[in-house]
């Protein structure tokens, strides 16, 4: 079964065409990943906290929350999870950042499918593993490194 994404928009903010988005999880899944469903979900400030508060216990938005899937009948083995997006802390953000919104949406979306993969940067050594393969992704892309300083 091929890459199959499905978009949910839960925001009036602008937001990446769906072309844009499933080409950001391709390259993320490219090599990794051969089958794979995932859902990703555009939401805005008051869905974002509400889930943040709900599954991380942090107060406020936060750009983007991976919810993998976790043990799935053998029919569904290719149900990797879903990605939300807050996209008006995503323009905020790029705009403080001096960075190109579109350049902050890739590396968002490439960063949340990456934890749908296991990926983690909670210890230094994943960090770094999961940083470079995103600078990887994000080049190939045409974008720039998302973690040098503007």
């Amino acid at each position: 079964m091929p890459v199959r994404v499905s978009v949910q928009r839960a925001s009036k903010e602008p937001a990446p065409l769906r072309g844009q988005l499933v080409r950001w999880v391709r390259h993320a899944l490219a090599g990794r990943r051969r089958d794979a469903a995932l859902t990703v979900r555009l939401v805005d400030d008051a869905e974002s906290a509400a889930l943040n508060l709900r599954w991380r216990h942090r107060e406020g938005s936060t750009n983007v929350l991976s919810f993998p899937a976790g043990e799935m009948p053998e029919s569904m083995q290719d149900v990797l999870g879903d990605i939300v997006v807050c996209a008006p802390l995503v323009a905020r953000e790029a705009m403080a950042q001096g960075k190109p919104v579109e350049a902050h949406w890739a590396h968002l979306v490439v960063h949340g499918t990456l934890h749908l993969l296991g990926f983690d940067h909670v210890k230094s050594r994943e960090a770094t593993v999961m940083e470079d393969t995103e600078r990887q992704i994000l080049s190939s892309l045409g974008y720039p490194d998302p973690y040098q300083e503007s």
